[in-house]
């Protein structure tokens, strides 16, 4: 079992053991990052988006390979893999749609950005711990979606089109809460359970916002 930091992790449906590959389609489906952030890779350098829009594109990379690592050695040390490089990727991006999409200063964005986490996690906070385990969890994820929402709006506001690619990617987002929601009640009936599609969409969902940063993300459109 392990004790600490290498205390096994059982989180999802289809882990039914400590073993390694006891989660092969959760680990597999990490494949979907992977390919997402190297197409960003690839094409920011193609339409000469900036060295940090590329960054972005291995941030992406980032996340598919600590998922992958958490969903095979699923213990609590690298649920940390899978945990920082997305909150992260969050921040940064928001401060990137801010200063690159939106048009603000550097200062203001800082700002813009240190307000809503504080307002976002406040809101995160106050969710009832019966609605977050009735949703596995997924009301952590509160912040992120809301950023993609408020800041595509913002981005829109400012007139920078990369605000509907945004509100699209929170659209996807909705979809791969629902499978994730969904993944300790369809166990009985379904063994694999739906996280994996948690997977394929949000890494639908980080290629959406990585074309918003490869199209918009060289200078700032407002």
């Amino acid at each position: 079992m392990g004790v600490g930091m290498f205390a096994s992790v059982d989180l999802y449906c289809e882990r039914l053991g400590p073993e390694f590959w006891a989660e092969p389609v959760n680990a597999i489906t990490n494949l979907v990052f992977v390919m997402a952030g190297l197409w960003g890779v690839v094409a920011s350098r193609r339409n000469g988006s900036g060295r940090f829009v590329e960054v972005l594109g291995w941030w992406v990379v980032a996340i598919g390979v600590g998922s992958f690592l958490f969903h095979t050695f699923a213990d609590r040390m690298t649920i940390w893999l899978d945990i920082v490089p997305i909150a992260t990727l969050v921040v940064v991006y928001a401060f990137f749609a801010l200063h690159r999409f939106a048009g603000y200063g550097a200062t203001a964005s800082a700002a813009i950005l240190v307000g809503f986490l504080v307002v976002s996690g406040v809101l995160t906070l106050l969710v009832p711990d019966s609605l977050r385990i009735a949703t596995n969890n997924t009301t952590g994820y509160l912040p992120a979606f809301l950023a993609m929402l408020v800041f595509g709006a913002l981005c829109l506001w400012r007139g920078s089109h990369a605000g509907w690619y945004l509100l699209a990617a929170g659209a996807i987002f909705v979809l791969s809460a629902a499978c994730r929601v969904a993944d300790p009640v369809v166990c009985d009936t379904f063994p694999v359970g739906t996280h994996f599609l948690w997977h394929v969409l949000n890494g639908a969902m980080l290629w959406v916002v990585l074309a918003a940063a490869v199209r918009f993300g060289r200078h700032a459109s407002a």
